[in-house]
């Protein structure tokens, strides 16, 4: 399609909407594709009522007490998003997922991966990636909470960096390698003799025993392998004059879904620019977001451990208190995770029991 404009629209996004009138982007292929912008009279949030199961939802992830290892969040073929908790020690037997790529993100708590390829630490903020089929047991320093994003269809790829540069958003050399020779004295010093590796496969699992410790590797190569990436070693990508779409943001990249990564940072400086995260419709996508850390200036009443989810199939945008709570500030003070998945998701049951039933309503002034 050509590019074509009626009426009095702004020459660019995010900038110089007339006073009282709002912007609408509506968009295609996740902010990469077909796009257009709507000067509106109101928000594009303004509805009164919502009669049926499409909305925005938010969740209280801090009231699933319940420890587990993998609580199944949301869902659908292509991905799954869930929590675990750890407690303080060693887990008893490796684990090897066979259905897909898994990121574990610490929300909180710290310790260390075992992994035939050598020792991973891992604390507050990190994401662990561990490659399909790739063993892995927690030695656990602290009670740890897990957000658990498995990619069931593709693998984990590493994002376009364009005209950004190859050491944008973090540089290959942050990224946490494991130690072999690290993991060798961890199995020596704690009498490590893990015989057990637990394997999901087609959500089922099987228990693969051996005669003696699965840690013999003493030599590998190659380029596939589990690392680390911690929130401390990014470097979001900026604008001082205008607002830039969530998928600036990107930090990892699936066939069916990419992981976002929302980090501090400085706002926009210019008078006329959007300051908070513009009105919207993400035509293709549903988004996720796990509120980690800080104070999430974009909606009312949130605190660290709750998700958003807000469906393909209508506009959402900022809270209008935070339109009014942003003017003053300097800069951001937060840190979530997003996921936004190609194909729509399904609710697991449990989050039924936490949900806030009057989110859909908190967009009214």
């Amino acid at each position: 399609m050509h590019h074509y404009s009626q009426g009095k629209p702004t020459r660019q996004a995010h900038k110089g909407i007339p006073e009282g009138f709002y912007e609408e982007e509506q968009g295609l292929k996740g902010f990469f594709g077909p796009v257009s912008h709507l000067i509106r009279k109101k928000p594009s949030t303004r509805w009164n009522n919502i009669s049926g199961d499409l909305k925005p939802r938010l969740f209280d992830l801090v009231k699933i007490t319940k420890n587990k290892k993998w609580q199944r969040l949301l869902y659908n073929n292509f991905l799954t998003l869930s929590l675990s908790s750890f407690e303080k020690g060693l887990s008893s037997d490796a684990f090897r997922n066979a259905d897909g790529d898994t990121i574990y993100f610490c929300h909180s708590g710290s310790g260390h991966v075992l992994t035939e390829y050598g020792l991973l630490d891992f604390k507050k903020g990190s994401y662990i990636v561990i490659p399909k089929c790739i063993s892995v047991q927690f030695y656990i320093k602290e009670k740890t909470h897990f957000f658990i994003i498995e990619n069931k269809s593709s693998h984990f790829e590493d994002f376009n960096r364009g005209i950004a540069g190859r050491h944008a958003i973090f540089d290959i050399q942050t990224i946490g390698k494991p130690d072999l020779a690290a993991l060798n004295e961890f199995v020596e010093d704690h009498k490590v003799i893990c015989t057990e590796i637990n394997v999901k496969h087609n959500n089922e699992i099987t228990k693969f025993s051996y005669d003696e410790t699965i840690y013999d590797v003493v030599g590998w190569k190659g380029d596939l392998f589990p690392y680390t990436l911690n929130t401390e070693n990014m470097m979001p990508l900026m604008s001082h004059r205008s607002h830039l779409p969530p998928s600036a943001h990107t930090t990892f990249v699936a066939r069916d879904f990419v992981v976002c990564t929302f980090l501090p940072r400085p706002l926009e400086e210019d008078d006329d620019a959007l300051k908070v995260p513009f009105y919207h419709q993400n035509i293709d996508y549903d988004e996720v977001l796990f509120y980690h850390d800080g104070d999430f200036f974009s909606r009312d009443n949130l605190h660290a451990g709750m998700m958003t989810f807000h469906p393909a199939g209508f506009p959402h945008g900022p809270h209008p208190k935070a339109v009014n709570n942003i003017k003053g500030k300097k800069r951001t003070d937060e840190t979530a995770v997003m996921i936004d998945s190609r194909w729509p998701l399904l609710r697991d049951p449990i989050l039924d029991s936490v949900e806030l039933q009057n989110y859909w309503q908190s967009w009214k002034s």
